[in-house]
């Protein structure tokens, strides 16, 4: 089941009460069923793995190796995984009782929640609707996919396609923008899962309030680079410039700004200019491996940045095509407008501090990032970051590589987000864990 921005006439209520009529007559808590609509998925990724990442390509100007890298093969990997470890995750899990209680037995079990409202971003419009997606699938619930507008080949295509490969009365996709989210979340749901920023997060939470409906905001924030002046400098910019202009810098948990501590913000100067060379070619512009930003309004945005600080490499820009070159900032003032907002964009400024307490000091002053990352060979730094700092995830070496994990969790903490999924912690989220207790009456 379909509904696009193109039918207004869109009655949210009946959809959601469609949805939980299936629910009701138990269809999709078997295992048969959930493995069924998770191969029906994975199908569809690959049958239609051209159109996809041309869509992609459409909206964020995704190379198809980039485009298949971190939405396609990413979701094809989400669902493998879980099709391996499915049983056990599902299995009852047997309970340790107290000797007051004995003779009995005891045993948890994870109930499905019933129907699940995702509510996807434009950064990497796929993965982030369809990997929570698989996680609702898996823990035996019905959903509505909310797909971005801001991307819309790629919306287009999910709301043509899904309906084709699943069991279209157990999940619908809801095109559209503002009017269609606002009427969905008027509806009760049993679970919402959110990502996207934390302005439209409180008015998610808000919403879900009204029915006592639990939420996982994925958000975002300023995550900090860490560099130590024993770090091996050429290796941590290849790396940086990697995870930052990914998808053009439009990457939730991308470096958002380097930390460097003593001597290392002049010394990685070079190294970063040399890797975005590396990786780009002289001119990023003609480089098919580098995107471009969503639209104008951030485009403008973006633009507004750049006086920030000196240009150590890139700054250049062109509306028309919405192209902001890869560019890394050298003096940057910790109250510069780069370091006042997420980024998100290809802009990486560099903020030196004398040592590491006065690193730690100045993540801790701020809001928990969804992100920490360190490029350091000591330790004790490490283990000073490990306790002494909060984050979604701390990654020490490579930036964004965590994600790529599904036995790692994933999610924010404070103003970054709420909850986490990835393989088993995606059935975590969207299932119940049910308490069963049987002592007999002799």
């Amino acid at each position: 089941m379909k509904h696009s921005s193109e039918t207004p006439d869109l009655d949210a209520a009946a959809l959601v009460g469609l949805l939980r009529s299936t629910f009701a007559t138990g269809r999709t808590k078997p295992t048969a069923w959930r493995r069924g609509a998770l191969d029906a998925l994975r199908t569809l990724l690959v049958d239609n793995s051209d159109e996809l990442t041309a869509a992609l390509h459409s909206d964020l100007g995704k190379s198809r190796q980039e485009a298949y890298r971190t939405e396609v093969g990413f979701t094809i990997n989400e669902i493998d995984h879980t099709l391996d470890n499915l049983d056990g995750w599902l299995a009852p899990r047997p309970a340790a009782l107290p000797e007051k209680l004995l003779p009995a037995e005891a045993h948890v079990v994870r109930d499905p929640l019933g129907v699940v409202l995702v509510i996807a971003p434009w950064n990497y419009p796929l993965q982030l609707a369809l990997a929570p997606l698989v996680g609702v699938l898996a823990a035996g619930n019905c959903a509505v996919v909310k797909p971005s507008e801001l991307a819309p080949a790629t919306s287009a295509a999910m709301a043509r396609l899904l309906p084709r490969y699943l069991d279209s009365d157990a999940v619908a996709v809801v095109e559209g923008a503002i009017p269609e989210t606002t009427a969905l979340l008027e509806q009760r749901f049993d679970h919402i899962f959110y990502t996207g920023n934390g302005i439209v997060g409180r008015i998610v939470m808000t919403a879900a309030a009204k029915h006592l409906t639990p939420v996982t905001l994925e958000l975002g924030g300023k995550s900090p680079a860490v560099v130590d002046p024993g770090a091996d400098l050429a290796a941590a910019a290849q790396r940086l410039v990697f995870g930052k202009f990914l998808n053009a810098g439009q990457t939730c948990v991308a470096p958002d700004y380097v930390l460097a501590i003593g001597d290392t913000a002049k010394a990685i100067e070079p190294h970063l200019a040399e890797a975005v060379r590396a990786m780009y070619g002289a001119e990023p512009a003609v480089s098919e491996s580098y995107g471009r930003i969503v639209n104008e309004r951030h485009f403008d945005r973006l633009t507004g940045l750049l006086d920030s600080g000196r240009a150590v490499v890139g700054g250049d820009h062109d509306r028309t095509t919405r192209y902001i070159a890869p560019t890394v900032l050298a003096d940057v003032s910790p109250d510069a407008p780069v370091m006042r907002e997420e980024i998100f964009g290809p802009i990486l400024p560099i903020v030196p501090v004398p040592d590491l307490d006065a690193a730690l000091a100045f993540i801790n002053e701020r809001d928990k990032p969804l992100a920490l990352y360190a490029f350091t060979a000591s330790a004790d730094t490490k283990q000073r970051l490990v306790n002494e700092t909060s984050s979604g995830a701390l990654a020490f070496g490579i930036p964004v590589a965590h994600l790529t994990a599904p036995e790692l969790p994933f999610g924010g903490v404070g103003e970054s987000g709420m909850g986490r999924y990835h393989g088993e912690y995606s059935i975590d989220t969207f299932s119940h864990s049910k308490a069963v207790l049987d002592k007999p009456l002799g």
